[in-house]
């Protein structure tokens, strides 16, 4: 579960990015497809059923394109970034961080990883997506960089939190060993894990972690512009909603799945897309 459009990016739906996206100036909004193309790009390879070590040769394929992308020859892939790496000053490390990340799942699919590892692994999925992010907002650079931090780590956990039935279905399982262990959680097991009664007791303080993210990243948007911030708040407000809504149904079986109604989604868009 790669969901990098979870950043100021994640993915409470692809149709949240782009309305969050839509409502940027043209030059911003470009700037923001081309990161969402990119982030796909990698996470299409990543998640595919190819081969492992094909993956990670694509992978590898799209670290040196990147480096080539920044010693000035950028491949034909990549040839549409340079304007936007120069006007915006995009980092090359988010972009290998992100390539990283997408990485993790690669070798071995990721289960029960210790709590270091998981966030590294939201660093890399979800918060490099962010700092591309902010640099194309325009928020200053220290407040843009805690801002990526926090509300990229708010989103990934929420995705998480969501996910845990679709993950334990490939095979994958995010929540921190630390948390299964201290809720009485013994296997590694994807699928035993999520039919386990004590689940809820791992799943609800990775919750308060995601709802600690939520409220830093609100301050830190509060004390800026608001037109630096229109894009990460209304991501923000997708994703709380959606948090929210988790809380409200719990994670003991059965989980529905949660989701946004369109109406809900278009409120939040009209209330936070004007400055």
């Amino acid at each position: 579960m790669n969901d990098v459009t979870a950043t100021p990016a994640g993915s409470a739906s692809g149709s949240s990015f782009y309305a969050a996206m839509r409502i940027l100036p043209r030059a911003q909004r470009d700037a923001m497809f081309l990161i969402y193309s990119f982030c796909r790009q990698v996470d299409d390879i990543a998640d595919s059923d190819g081969p492992r070590e094909e993956r990670l040769a694509a992978l590898d394929e799209w670290r040196r394109d990147v480096d080539a992308l920044y010693a000035g020859n950028p491949p034909a892939r990549l040839r549409d970034y340079v304007a936007a790496v120069k006007e915006f000053g995009l980092k090359r490390d988010d972009f290998i961080a992100i390539i990283d990340g997408m990485e993790m799942d690669v070798p071995a699919d990721i289960r029960a990883p210790d709590a270091a590892t998981l966030d590294l692994y939201c660093d890399r999925v979800a918060s490099a997506v962010g700092r591309l992010s902010v640099r194309v907002f325009g928020l200053p650079e220290q407040d843009g960089i805690l801002l990526s931090h926090y509300l990229g780590r708010a989103l990934q956990l929420t995705n998480i939190l969501r996910d845990i039935d679709e993950d334990a279905g490939l095979g994958r399982l995010y929540l921190p060993r630390e948390l299964l262990d201290a809720a009485g959680v013994s296997s590694r097991d994807p699928a035993a894990v999520i039919a386990d009664p004590n689940l809820p007791k791992a799943c609800v303080p990775l919750a308060m972690q995601a709802l600690g993210h939520f409220q830093k990243a609100d301050e830190i948007m509060a004390r800026n512009a608001r037109r630096t911030v229109r894009a990460p708040r209304i991501m923000s407000h997708y994703y709380r909603a959606i948090f929210e809504k988790l809380l409200a149904r719990g994670f003991a079986l059965p989980r529905p799945p949660v989701k946004l109604s369109k109406a809900a989604k278009m409120s939040i868009l009209l209330r936070y897309a004007v400055i």
